[in-house]
């Protein structure tokens, strides 16, 4: 959909993102024929297919927010606020939009797949931590299955990411509870010099970290929707 920003054509699925939505959609339809065959009395699986089809819409949603943000960023090229021309001061603006919103449906993504992952392997997060996310979660796995192969490739894929993720959390965390992250900035620097240039943040390494996250998302959707698949199909 985004890519008609750039005069682009729609999106064509392959790779990772691909194996993600495939490892997604067969769980969902494995739920959906369990469901017809009148195999869900409680109603379990109805809920998962439709935090799985949730999940699908999140993943779309978060990969063209990610690729139109890394566009916009390779448009600005000055090192300061004032120094850049008006085009890249638009294209600056646009950066920030996708950008945050971006970062924030990654943590609201992995929160998502948490709750479904708290349910299907009867984790029991919330008696500890009413309101916990998909780190919270990975620590329960830590305790209750520190022998499962799913729980040793997640705890490895965050390792893996841990610097990146520190950086986009910090942010997030900025943005949704103080001010916008995009000021941090701007406000040390006004501490050190209130007079001199207001340098730009480190679009390069924003734009890494966004996309070295968007990496762990979706290794981690791909293992997760196997594993369950694989829970449900036995």
């Amino acid at each position: 959909m985004l890519r008609i920003l750039f005069g682009e054509p729609p999106r064509k699925d392959e790779g990772k993102l691909l194996e993600a939505f495939q490892a997604m959609e067969r769980f969902a339809a494995l739920l959906h024929e369990r469901i017809e065959r009148g195999l869900d009395p409680d109603h379990k699986l109805r809920k998962y297919e439709i935090y799985t089809l949730g999940l699908i819409s999140s993943l779309d949603e978060l990969e063209q927010s990610t690729y139109a943000a890394s566009k916009y960023a390779a448009m600005v090229s000055s090192a300061t606020h004032e120094g850049m021309t008006e085009e890249e001061q638009v294209n600056y603006s646009r950066y920030v939009y996708f950008d945050k919103n971006a970062f924030i449906r990654l943590f609201s993504l992995l929160d998502k797949l948490g709750t479904l992952m708290n349910d299907y392997l009867h984790l029991e997060t919330e008696r500890t931590k009413p309101h916990f996310s998909y780190f919270t979660v990975l620590r329960r796995m830590r305790e209750r299955l520190p022998d499962a192969e799913l729980t040793a490739k997640l705890l490895a894929l965050k390792e893996n990411g841990k610097e990146s993720m520190n950086r986009l959390r910090k942010r997030r965390n900025m943005e949704i509870h103080f001010m916008n992250s995009e000021m941090q900035d701007d406000l040390q620097q006004n501490h050190e010099a209130y007079f001199e240039q207001h340098r730009l943040e480190n679009l390069s390494q924003q734009t890494q970290d966004l996309a070295q996250m968007m990496d762990l998302v979706l290794d981690t959707l791909k293992l997760t929707f196997h594993h369950a698949y694989s829970q449900i199909k036995h």
